[in-house]
């Protein structure tokens, strides 16, 4: 049976209208109320921003065999046990016949500060995928298949995210591919390695311009990270779950 991709285009232009139209909401919001949030945090702290991609990702679990699986969003029930730590919250997880199927975060970052925001990005889907997959090893989630483990992340394309950008290393020099890349250059090479050291099942990134509120307009930074190998990954992992 050929997998069912959920017209995913057409959702996810949908979820960026709706990323960037929420970010708005919540900034004006804070504006009319009298209080501002330091830099870009007012367009971020209302949250919900990302809920058209957590859409997209029901829509795939129903449409390939798990229609009446639980599907759990609220904070109460996305907790998992870990190893390095009691527990962590993913964003979504997928849980039927008591097996854990898939667990899902979802992120985003705009301007103008990408720098420190990539560094605390990275660190956390480093570290969050490893306490995961020891926690796995271990058992924590009791004998069962290998889950779906997804990574997805929402990025302003802004000339900053994409300007060439210097990597200081006074004693030994960067690894090759880091040198003189972008913001927007790095996620694509954190994606990819997420996936290549099997931290992660499937790994995306896509850009979006902040005048993509009435388009939905988006790009992928390559075929190995972009959303349609994410929707596709997660796709045959449910139809797989499905047929057991």
């Amino acid at each position: 049976m050929a997998l069912d991709l959920a017209n995913y285009e057409q959702k996810a232009a949908d979820a960026i209208k709706a990323f960037w139209g929420n970010r708005e909401k919540a900034k004006q919001k804070q504006e009319e109320s009298g209080v501002i949030d330091q830099g870009q945090r007012g367009s971020v702290t209302g949250g919900k921003n990302l809920d058209g991609f957590i859409s997209l990702i029901l829509d795939i679990v129903k449409a390939n065999g798990l229609s009446h699986t639980d599907i759990h969003l609220t904070s109460a029930l996305v907790t998992l046990p870990g190893y390095f730590r009691p527990t962590k919250k993913w964003d979504l997880l997928v849980v039927h016949k008591n097996r854990l199927v898939a667990a899902i975060e979802l992120k985003s970052q705009v301007g103008p500060s990408f720098g420190n925001n990539f560094n605390n990005r990275t660190e956390e889907a480093i570290g969050t995928a490893h306490d995961f997959n020891i926690a796995f090893r271990e058992s924590a989630f009791g004998k069962q298949p290998r889950p779906f483990v997804g990574w997805l992340m929402v990025v302003e394309d802004a000339a900053k995210s994409r300007s060439p950008v210097r990597n200081p290393s006074k004693h030994f020099p960067v690894l090759p591919g880091f040198q003189g890349a972008s913001y927007l250059k790095r996620y694509d090479m954190l994606c990819q390695r997420l996936v290549q050291e099997q931290l992660y099942t499937s790994a995306a990134i896509i850009a979006t311009p902040d005048d993509a509120g009435n388009t939905g307009a988006y790009v992928e930074l390559s075929e190995l990270t972009g959303l349609k190998a994410f929707v596709t990954a997660l796709a045959g992992h449910i139809a797989m779950e499905a047929a057991r």
